[in-house]
């Protein structure tokens, strides 16, 4: 589990940063990387969003544990 959590970390990091860039700069750098919308970059997207899922649910799990 601690493999999984320190992976979506990292996923949801890179996500951030894109967003970042595309909002500072109008780069998407997973486009520029793997091509627009090709299926390299869905399944990049879809991976950063089930790590910020994942990342919310063990935040709040954490959260409820220390409490």
């Amino acid at each position: 589990m601690r493999a999984l959590k320190i992976i979506s970390y990292i996923l949801v990091i890179i996500g951030a940063i894109n967003w970042g860039l595309v909002g500072l700069f109008n780069i998407d750098l997973v486009a520029l990387l793997f091509g627009e919308m090709s299926l390299i970059s869905r399944i990049v997207y879809g991976l950063v969003g089930l790590s910020a899922i994942l990342s919310i649910i063990t935040s709040y799990r954490d959260i409820a544990y220390y409490e």
